[in-house]
């Protein structure tokens, strides 16, 4: 099973970018920034996805590699988000892969933007549970 995780961080030592980099490390995988892949290369069986909202919307750049994806390269999406009290990131990116026919989880992480450093270990734990999960198999009606 191949999983991986992006991101979307503003900044190089941001909040987002620790979480991520948490939930990859509990699966025992590298979390990469968007800034470094602009479009997902390789097929993903789970895919972490997570940005943090910027003046209370979605950042641009996350907006735009949500609407390249490909939905034949992924079989499921898990999001998570940081933020100071909005889960608007998540709930956009919901709508926008849902809309592409890509299958995306109920539940998704969420650290407050002020409690990163207490949540690093609950990422992690968030990590190898997504991680473990069953994958629904996909219907196709024709």
């Amino acid at each position: 099973m191949n999983i991986v995780v992006r991101y979307c961080s503003k900044t190089p030592f941001g909040n987002t970018r620790r979480i991520a980099e948490a939930i990859a490390e509990g699966i025992g995988v590298q979390a990469v920034s968007i800034a470094d892949e602009p479009k997902l290369n390789e097929k993903a069986d789970i895919f972490f996805l997570g940005g943090a909202p910027y003046a209370n919307i979605m950042a641009p750049e996350l907006r735009e590699y949500a609407n390249n994806i490909d939905p034949s390269m992924v079989s499921k999406v898990v999001l998570f988000t940081t933020s100071n009290w909005s889960r608007r990131t998540v709930l956009a990116l919901k709508k926008t892969l849902k809309s592409k026919g890509i299958s995306v989880c109920e539940e998704y992480f969420f650290a407050h933007m002020l409690k990163i450093d207490e949540k690093i270990e609950e990422a992690r734990a968030f990590g190898q549970r997504m991680a473990k999960r069953k994958l629904p198999t996909r219907s196709y009606f024709i």
